[in-house]
């Protein structure tokens, strides 16, 4: 099931993220790996395939998202709530799925502590954007079925 990370008890603070955490190479090798990994997906290749034009972009695009998320850097520039959410076809399961590729991909990288903070991020931003995905989906729902003037009782 999709839960964000438990709150850790005191004395075992997760470590912060920073520049110290890994290096830009190692985030490299994360992005470039999961994205291998999931493109080969059964479930997850296939979203990705239909909605990637341009994977040298897109990863480039992805390193500069975990970078900023892992040593704080400031490259980002982008929109991830609502470019998941213009997508028809995510489920709970793409994103469980997604998540599971995700932390078997870090397991792999020898790095315990970019490890644990990409993890803690990950499930975290996961259930974020399956949370404003299913509110997005409610809303077209709720204005398709204003427009053909079906009452919808509570929103």
């Amino acid at each position: 099931m999709l839960q964000a990370p438990e709150d850790r008890p005191a004395g075992h603070d997760a470590p912060a993220p920073g520049p110290d955490l890994c290096s830009e190479a190692e985030i490299t090798q994360l992005v470039h790996a999961f994205y291998a990994l999931a493109r080969r997906d059964p479930l997850l290749g296939p979203i990705f395939e239909q909605h990637v034009g341009d994977w040298p972009a897109h990863l480039a695009n992805l390193v500069d998202f975990w970078s900023a998320m892992l040593r704080g850097t400031r490259r980002f520039h982008g929109a991830p709530v609502q470019r998941h959410n213009a997508l028809p076809e995510l489920g709970v399961m793409a994103f469980e799925r997604w998540l599971a590729l995700f932390t078997q991909t870090t397991a792999t990288l020898g790095n315990a502590r970019m490890q644990r903070v990409a993890d803690d991020t990950a499930r975290h931003l996961a259930v974020t954007l399956f949370e404003r995905y299913e509110d997005a989906l409610r809303a077209r729902r709720k204005a398709a079925d204003a427009q053909l003037g079906i009452p919808r009782d509570g929103g």
